[in-house]
């Protein structure tokens, strides 16, 4: 604010003398002046508003389909919602999102309205594949494996919770990783790609740039070791304060890394 005074007060002492042409470009350049510092003082206001998120925020985003297992995606949300909003000064904002931005109907029933489309999200710095028994048709969706392989290219960190991995493996992202999914599921998962190393009995599986979450509730777990990854364990631990998640043992401490 003070550097755009002291550019006012120059504009101001060159307009002596001048005529009349040149006393419009003055108040327009004072004009000028002015509407940036108050450009300046607004954007410096919404940053410090509460809950509010930088632009240069990273981003993460939840995939919805029709037919996503609830806790899957559910879980996840919960915990990393809870983080990005209690502690926005981390950096990080998280959305729900579908190809088209319309709602989704759940494996059970439950219609959720995501929070975004999927393009008003063209870099995610992660994405959560939940799983449940539309991810079949999700296997043949070639736009949506090409996304992902995208994201994954760009730097993404990749994570999936229950049947989720099997969208994972068809989009060639599992090949030669560990990995687990849902405890009935890992014939179908190896079917689709045969070099996966198989994890049955995990909770979840971080092998650097892909995370993968054994079923349903897992997602949970996995979601709060992100948290203690991309931000800090003594973070993890607020957010499981916050949600009131305390499992014995704490399963998402669970040394599972590769």
């Amino acid at each position: 604010m003070s550097e755009d005074l002291g550019n006012r007060r120059q504009v101001e002492g060159d307009h002596s003398g001048q005529g009349e042409g040149d006393d419009v470009v003055w108040q327009a350049m004072r004009l000028w002046q002015e509407l940036r510092a108050l450009r300046h003082s607004c954007r410096s206001r919404w940053a410090r508003g509460p809950g509010r998120v930088d632009a240069m925020s990273k981003r993460i985003v939840i995939d919805l389909f029709d037919g996503t297992e609830e806790l899957d995606a559910v879980g996840p949300w919960e915990v990393l919602s809870y983080w990005t909003q209690a502690y926005p000064a981390d950096g990080w904002r998280v959305d729900l999102v579908t190809d088209d931005g319309q709602p989704r109907r759940c494996a059970k029933g439950l219609q959720v309205v995501p929070t975004a489309a999927k393009a008003a999200v063209p870099r995610p710095d992660l994405i959560v594949e939940p799983g449940g028994r539309g991810t079949r048709a999700r296997l043949t969706d070639t736009d949506h494996l090409r996304w992902l392989q995208a994201a994954t290219e760009s730097g993404a960190l990749v994570s999936s919770v229950c049947t989720g991995a099997l969208v994972l493996a068809a989009a060639g992202l599992l090949r030669g990783r560990p990995a687990t999914t849902y405890h009935a599921r890992f014939e179908e998962l190896l079917a689709l790609d045969p070099t996966i190393r198989p994890c049955p009995g995990q909770r979840w599986v971080d092998d650097g740039q892909i995370v993968t979450a054994a079923g349903v509730s897992a997602g949970i777990d996995m979601a709060l070791h992100l948290v203690g990854r991309l931000a800090s364990p003594e973070r993890a631990r607020q957010v499981q304060d916050g949600i009131e998640y305390h499992p014995v043992p704490p399963t998402w401490l669970t040394p599972t890394t590769h």
